[in-house]
C-alpha cells in the first residue's frame, strides 16, 4: 500500500493515511525517525513494525517485503512527503510487486507536482514531471535542449542552492521570455510562488537567499507558426480592462494559447492604439 503523506502542512494528512499508520502490520520507511515523528503529530500510535526502505537498501529489502504481503501482512510504503515513487523510494517495491504478482494499492494524498502545476498560473491541460534535472552543467544542458520544443508545460524538482544555475540554464535553453513559476515550501508557514519570465526569475533567485523545498514550472514551447488570432488579442485587452496589467495579462494568455509572448504582446499593444 503506497501514502501519500503531508508534503508540508500536518493538516493534510487523509483519515485514511491515520488509520493504516495504526493498523498496518509493517511501515516501510524512506526515514523511520520521520514517520515515527508524523505519527507522534498527527496523534496516531503505529501499531506494527517501522522499517527502513530508502534509495540505498529499497531493492535488497523488496524481497522481504514481499513475503510480508504474500504471508497477507499489510505493508505500507511512506516516504518523508507526498506520493512514494515520485523522485521517491517506492518504485522498486511496486515493480517487484507486479513481476511477482501481488496486490498494489494506494492511498492518495499530498503531491508537490500537482501542488505546484496547480498554483503556476500555467496550462494544466498538459504537462510532463521532469524531477530532477542533472548536476552537471553539460548534461544539464543537454537534457534542456531536449525539452526546448516540449510543448506541455514541464514540472522539475530542484534543491534551493542550485535553483538560480537551474534557472539561468533555463534561459540559456528556452529564452528569456519563457513564462514559468517557482514554488517554494508549498503547505507550509512560508509558502511562496514566484511568476514571470525566465529572465525575471532568474534576478528574483539571485537576489535573495531561496531555502526550502523547491519545485519550478515552465510553459511549454509556443506553437511553431506563432498565429495571434483577433479571440486571443481579445482576451489579452479584456483583462486589462479589468485592471490587470498588459505584461502579466500577455503572459497568461500566451502560456495558455502557446503563442510567443512577445509576439502576443506587440499584437496588443497595436489594438491598444
Amino acid at each position: 500500500m503506497l501514502c501519500a503523506t503531508p508534503i508540508g502542512n500536518v493538516e493534510d494528512a487523509s483519515p485514511r493515511l491515520r488509520r493504516l499508520l495504526a493498523e498496518a502490520d509493517v511501515v516501510a520507511a524512506e526515514d523511520t525517525r520521520r514517520v515515527r515523528a508524523l505519527a507522534a503529530r498527527l496523534d496516531v500510535r503505529i501499531g506494527g513494525r517501522v522499517v527502513s526502505a530508502h534509495d540505498h537498501n529499497e531493492a535488497a529489502r523488496a524481497q522481504a517485503l514481499l513475503d510480508e504481503v504474500a504471508a497477507g501482512a499489510t505493508v505500507v510504503v511512506v516516504t518523508d512527503a507526498g506520493m512514494p515513487s515520485v523522485s521517491d523510494p517506492g518504485f522498486r517495491l511496486v515493480a517487484a510487486a507486479v513481476d511477482a504478482g501481488l496486490p498494489v494499492t494506494v492511498a492518495p494524498g499530498p503531491s508537490a507536482v500537482l501542488a505546484a502545476l496547480a498554483v503556476s498560473g500555467l496550462p494544466t491541460d498538459r504537462f510532463c514531471f521532469e524531477g530532477f534535472l542533472p548536476r552537471r552543467p553539460g548534461e544539464r544542458a543537454r537534457a534542456l535542449a531536449g525539452l526546448a520544443t516540449e510543448p506541455r508545460t514541464m514540472v522539475v524538482f530542484e534543491a534551493p542552492h542550485r535553483l538560480a544555475t537551474l534557472l539561468a540554464a533555463m534561459v540559456e535553453a528556452f529564452g528569456a521570455d519563457r513564462p514559468a513559476a517557482v514554488c517554494r515550501e508549498l503547505t507550509k508557514l512560508h509558502e511562496e510562488v514566484a511568476r514571470g519570465g525566465l529572465g525575471e526569475l532568474v534576478a528574483w533567485a539571485t537576489s535573495k537567499e531561496v531555502r526550502g523545498e523547491v519545485v519550478v514550472v515552465v510553459g511549454g514551447a509556443p506553437s511553431t507558426g506563432g498565429v495571434i488570432d483577433d479571440a486571443t488579442v481579445a482576451t489579452v485587452l479584456a483583462r486589462v480592462e479589468d485592471g490587470e496589467r498588459l505584461k502579466d495579462a500577455v503572459a497568461h494568455v500566451a502560456g495558455e494559447a502557446r503563442v510567443s509572448r512577445r509576439e502576443l504582446y506587440d499584437a496588443a499593444t497595436a489594438a491598444r492604439r
